[in-house]
């Protein structure tokens, strides 16, 4: 049985040790700006199996993201990031696109997802 003085002692070194693991285990951001009518960048590489966090921002409209293999719809308000987070299971090439109508070019704003094996 332990007593409130080690209760004491103990909890900083769990925490301590706790945190290392957390610290260790952050995934890889990766900027995405959206503005008429493109995403900087628009293909995006992968390892399968790697966690990642997508953080995109609106420039000049807002605008959406949609990575429909993934099931991952986000709007996006100008000038305030969105966090997505992705671990993609299966190698391959996805698309993903603007699905909020930004004018006469539209169409045109789309990206690749690249996960590798």
């Amino acid at each position: 049985m332990l007593t409130k003085r080690r209760m004491l002692l103990c909890t900083p070194l769990a925490l301590a040790v706790f945190g290392a693991v957390q610290a260790g285990a952050k995934e890889r951001v990766i900027k995405i700006e959206a503005r008429k009518f493109r995403y900087a960048p628009n293909v995006i590489e992968l390892k399968k199996g790697e966690a990642v966090v997508l953080e995109l921002t609106a420039l000049d409209f807002p605008h959406g993201f949609s990575l429909p293999d993934f099931k991952i719809r986000a709007d996006l308000v100008i000038g305030k990031p969105v966090r997505v987070k992705l671990k993609p299971e299966e190698a391959g090439q996805f698309g993903f696109l603007c699905d909020n109508f930004c004018g006469s070019g539209h169409e045109e704003m789309a990206g690749t997802l690249i996960v590798k094996a």
